[in-house]
């Protein structure tokens, strides 16, 4: 190989990374300028593990993880969805095997609290007749055999720290004094890592994309030109004052916002005006995020021809095919990624841990 060639490969090599670089500075602005309630380090994720990162076989398919130690479903019928997905891995849990049935109404203490903790508490009852874990409602007067509980280890604003699940663990103990059982309580320490490792797992993977649209010059846009445009694509103005495209089963796939955070209403669409807009893809929380990705781009692109924009980066440079073929890249890393650790986007599981 020449030196001129030699030149040509680290240049090149210069080249990618920086663009790489520029990408993950990029989401970091924009989910700053977006005002996410997340810990800093979520903000700059990387899309590589690190060696002490969660790995794949820590991290179990906690939705297809049945709840073990109990026999039931006589008839067939499907556990409740948030009791089959609490687990080890994602939560701490507690499994109270109670000498008599009892009503929710003996976890009184945990009523309460349950908000005093910082992450989800979620507390699932195994109901008498049926043989089904269920959700438990504080005011029911069904009785059960067994109550498990459980306290979410990780979401977006971090993992949970020691004090608050240290003080779970005391009134779980406290409960089981109260119904004179014995209960097994997870080791603190040991639960404290899980979340550690898998927070570092969810803030590698933990990436917005954004796509912005510029009219160029002064020219602004009217409320009621972007929700038009929206609309003929199948978007719906929600309450959060951005326009949503759904999915079959109502569940956001990207939505549509003005650049400055500025909130759409509908009774103030005529006197709205702006000046760009951006489309947000959430990779965690869409199922198929490269294919909602192709979507939001070729929507991205149906609405800069209809309201004469431009798609353009955060830095309001011109996006090139290449350049989204970059991020398309870029998403295509992170789903393989939670799928190699064993969460799938767009699941129930990743929309516990990503909220």
């Amino acid at each position: 190989m020449s030196e001129f060639q030699l030149s040509l490969l680290i240049i090149g090599l210069v080249v990618v990374a920086g663009v790489f670089l520029y990408g993950q500075w990029q989401q970091w602005r924009y989910r700053r300028s977006q005002g996410e309630p997340v810990n800093p380090k979520h903000a700059g994720p990387a899309l590589q593990v690190t060696s002490d990162a969660f790995t794949p076989d820590r991290l179990f398919d906690a939705e297809n993880e049945p709840l073990s130690g109990f026999e039931g479903n006589p008839d067939g019928r499907a556990e409740d969805e948030v009791c089959s997905l609490l687990n080890d891995a994602t939560d701490y849990v507690v499994t109270f095997l109670l000498k008599t049935t009892h009503t929710p109404a003996v976890l009184e203490a945990l009523w309460s609290r349950r908000f005093d903790f910082g992450k989800s508490v979620h507390a699932c009852g195994l109901n008498t007749g049926s043989g089904l874990w269920e959700r438990l409602i504080p005011e029911s007067g069904q009785t059960y055999r067994a109550f498990r509980v459980g306290l979410q280890l990780v979401d977006r604003s971090g993992a949970v720290n020691e004090n608050r699940l240290t003080a779970f663990l005391d009134l779980l103990g406290d409960i089981a004094s109260q119904l004179h059982i014995e209960v097994k309580l997870p080791p603190v320490e040991e639960a404290l890592q899980r979340a550690q490792e898998l927070d570092r797992f969810c803030a590698d993977v933990d990436q917005m994309i954004g796509i912005n649209l510029l009219t160029g010059g002064d020219r602004k846009l009217f409320g009621t030109e972007v929700a038009s445009a929206a609309a003929q694509q199948g978007m719906s103005l929600q309450t959060d004052g951005t326009f949503h495209l759904l999915n079959e089963q109502g569940a956001p796939l990207f939505n549509l916002s003005a650049s400055d955070g500025t909130a759409f209403h509908p009774h103030t669409l005529n006197q709205s005006r702006v000046d760009s807009l951006t489309l947000l893809l959430d990779i965690p929380r869409v199922v198929e995020p490269v294919r909602c990705f192709d979507e939001m781009v070729a929507l991205a692109q149906t609405l800069a021809r209809a309201l004469r924009l431009t798609l353009a980066d955060d830095q309001r440079v011109a996006l090139s095919d290449g350049a989204i073929a970059q991020i398309r890249a870029q998403v295509a890393a992170t789903e393989d990624l939670m799928l190699v650790g064993h969460i799938t986007p767009g699941s129930a599981q990743a929309l516990r841990l990503f909220s």
